[in-house]
């Protein structure tokens, strides 16, 4: 990938950059460029063929920096990991030699003490309860453990130093720039490019040092005082990581480790204007003056409204000036909702997977969205040949096994059905096609508006190489790699934005993409997840943008709560309101906080990138501090309402519920392969993973019109059937559902 930067920049593309003033449309060139393969460029005439290789290069420069700084990061992070696990499993060795070592120390220096108080003059009384080989032994014991505890961490994070220059030595002369106060930064990789040319012979006495982690310390300086330089290299290697993660460190030519502030709206086309100060009208908040006060005023009507309620049921109590929780009574669920959950279950006939989806296309159309990027018209047998396509994505079959079940569909047919046709863009339209249209249905207002909705991740594993990919112990063990899908599920059920993405980072970072990128008609405004969900930093961004966020937070009782002013009481909340959230930060950094929410609102970056940024900085930034003291207010607002209101916990149970019910369908669907992505490639994941949602989509329409029949005809039949007790019936049975075998058995005409 270093390779291919440099090869990219020596042509000189950096020359041309200037003259292209409209992102938007040079990316849409970009991914128009790359469907066309070499015979096809030529055909077009000069002017359009430079103008699309132009857009394609310049975009590819700043996807393949991304992707060095991913692939940088998650090699620091698994040398890091490695080598932790290797220096805890040396301290387990030891520490059973460690602790008879100590024993035998301590028999000896008791038996050296009596020695001299008694009669010193007979040696052998030292050694009788232990032998001077023993003692000696105990004592190498006790240095090596020593040695272990002082720097062996930092000696064994060091043995990966030669695999590191492999590709370190040209990965710092990437185009890095620093925020300010990152300078010692910059100087240091300066030197080090100085230092692997020859301009430089040794490392001079005054080099910047004091961002060397604590764990390097040990070993950076030689008996000497000089300056380890691998020591010290590695220690830049990890800065690194850590620099980019926060934005301490830039490049300014990559697309998403760019300067913070070149993330987010930056030009209003009127200059006079002050951008961050118009944000908050914009969002529809209270201006700067203003904020003070409303914030004060809706906290301290919380608290008076929790005070009233506090008590009211059994779940909380506060005992020794602590919270004390009982857990809540799992949902209802009477006799009668399990029979008529059984009569649904068992109605459902047996239908073919391409035979459902010809069945909900002929409801939805969603067909009709899957359109050529080129505009040309659709192939012999286009219909039966789409409809495969997406059973081959989201079964996990492939285009190849899929080629053999499906009679009359060659493998060339379903590949150009799969690069023509189905991309981002169709799948997201037939998709919110399929859920438009199941938002009207009369039974899916039984369920919900679409004003609630939530989101989660799971896991599937992956056997290619990927970016993505990551180790999860807690499923996969410590040897296999997994990647999640984050879906984002309306109370209806229906999913409307779906995301792969890495185990490795907080599920917090993804919950506004899905809010803010929704295409469909459902509009939610009130939001739910599980603890990976949750942040500070998010109970503030939904806030601003107008969200109510109600997170299930785990450990509820050890949560600390806020207050905003010191010397108010705040009756029998009060023992648990023990620190104070920093209020003037939060109406200083006002504007700014509004700017970044608005620019998320109008997706001027993806806002799980802005919101790593975020987290990433705390606490050096004060940005990110104003934001996790507003979110201190608001979850400490939303804690003492959870405490003290029923309705609010049964809801978040039961659309939380909706979405983990919801995960076994797409584990039904995605059979092949033991259910496991076999390829690496970003777009061919993404790809099957949407496929997925649509196909889970198909089935949620087809599954809530032929409930809905079925209840109708009962309560024709005398059954009486509460809206209030519909609204508990599953609308994702799957087992009727048959999506393995051979397809299209059925002769179709196109």
């Amino acid at each position: 990938y270093i390779q291919r930067y440099f090869t990219l920049v020596s042509t000189g593309i950096d020359a041309i950059e200037s003259q292209l003033v409209d992102p938007a449309f040079q990316d849409y060139l970009f991914k128009q460029a790359r469907k066309y393969n070499a015979r096809d460029l030529k055909r077009f005439d000069e002017p359009k063929r430079y103008a699309l290789l132009i857009c394609f290069a310049l975009e590819t420069r700043k996807i393949l920096l991304d992707h060095l700084v991913k692939m940088h990061d998650q090699y620091m992070q698994k040398i890091q990991r490695e080598s932790r696990n290797i220096y805890e499993k040396k301290q387990r060795d030891l520490r059973r030699r460690q602790k008879r070592a100590v024993d035998v120390v301590l028999k000896t220096s008791d038996s050296l003490l009596t020695w001299l108080n008694e009669d010193y003059s007979d040696k052998r009384r030292i050694w009788q309860h232990t032998s001077e080989t023993e003692f000696r032994q105990a004592l190498d014991d006790l240095r090596v453990f020593k040695t272990l505890q002082e720097r062996g961490y930092g000696d064994i994070l060091m043995r990966r130093y030669p695999s590191l220059r492999k590709y370190f030595a040209d990965f710092i002369h990437l185009p890095f720039e620093a925020a300010p106060g990152s300078e010692p930064l910059i100087t240091s990789l300066q030197l080090l490019r100085l230092l692997d040319s020859g301009d430089l012979k040794a490392l001079p006495d005054n080099v910047p040092t004091q961002f060397v982690p604590k764990e390097l310390h040990p070993t950076l300086h030689d008996e000497e005082g000089t300056i380890n330089r691998s020591v010290w290299e590695m220690g830049i290697a990890l800065t690194l990581k850590d620099a980019l993660r926060s934005g301490n460190l830039f490049l300014a030519q990559s697309k998403h480790y760019v300067a913070f502030w070149d993330l987010l709206l930056n030009d209003t086309g009127q200059p006079e204007l002050d951008v961050p100060s118009l944000s908050a009208v914009e969002l529809g908040l209270p201006s700067q003056d203003e904020a003070r006060q409303i914030l004060t005023h809706d906290f301290q009507k919380q608290v008076v409204i929790a005070q009233d309620q506090f008590g009211g049921d059994a779940f909380a109590s506060i005992q020794d000036r602590k919270l004390k929780l009982k857990r809540d009574d799992k949902l209802p669920h009477s006799t009668q909702l399990k029979d008529l959950q059984n009569v649904v279950d068992t109605s459902l006939r047996s239908i073919r997977i391409e035979n459902l989806l010809m069945a909900v296309d002929q409801h939805t159309r969603f067909s009709r969205h899957f359109k050529s990027f080129r505009g040309q018209s659709k192939p012999t047998h286009f219909y039966k040949t789409l409809l495969a396509t997406i059973i081959s994505q989201a079964t996990n079959l492939g285009v190849v096994a899929m080629s053999r079940s499906v009679p009359g569909v060659t493998i060339d047919m379903l590949r150009g059905v799969l690069h023509d046709f189905i991309r981002d863009e169709t799948l997201q339209a037939a998709n919110a096609e399929i859920v438009n249209q199941h938002h009207q249905l009369p039974l899916s207002f039984v369920h919900g508006t679409g004003e609630l909705s939530s989101s989660d991740a799971q896991r599937f594993g992956i056997r290619a190489s990927s970016l993505l990919a990551s180790y999860y112990p807690r499923y996969y063990g410590y040897y296999r790699k997994a990647i999640g899908i984050y879906t984002h599920v309306s109370d209806q059920y229906s999913v409307f934005s779906t995301r792969v993405i890495s185990c490795s980072p907080r599920e917090a970072l993804y919950v506004l993409d899905g809010l803010l990128e929704n295409n469909t008609v459902l509009k939610p405004k009130k939001h739910t997840t599980d603890t990976h969900g949750y942040t500070e930093i998010i109970f503030a961004l939904c806030y601003l943008l107008g969200y109510e966020f109600m997170p299930r937070i785990r450990d509820l009782k050890d949560q600390q709560l806020y207050r905003i002013n010191k010397g108010f009481d705040y009756g029998v909340f009060t023992p648990l309101m023990t620190k104070t959230a920093n209020l003037d930060l939060v109406v200083e950094q006002w504007p700014h906080m509004c700017h970044v929410a608005l620019s998320l609102q109008q997706r001027t970056s993806p806002a799980h990138i802005v919101v790593q940024r975020l987290l990433n900085s705390y606490p050096a930034d004060r940005l990110s501090m104003a934001f996790t003291h507003l979110g201190r207010i608001i979850k400490t607002r939303y804690i003492l309402r959870y405490l003290t209101d029923p309705t609010l916990r049964y809801t978040v149970q039961r659309q939380l519920n909706k979405g983990e019910y919801r995960h076994k369908l797409p584990r039904w669907i995605f059979f092949a392969n033991q259910g496991e992505f076999t390829m690496g490639d970003y777009e061919e994941i993404m790809n099957k993973a949407s496929c997925l949602s649509l196909v889970s989509n198909a089935i949620l329409y087809w599954n809530t019109l032929h409930i809905h029949q079925l209840i109708t005809a009962l309560r024709q039949q005398g059954e009486i059937i509460e809206d209030d007790m519909l609204s508990h019936i599953s609308l994702l049975p799957f087992k009727h559902v048959l999506p393995h075998g051979t397809y299209f058995i059925e002769d179709l005409s196109s």
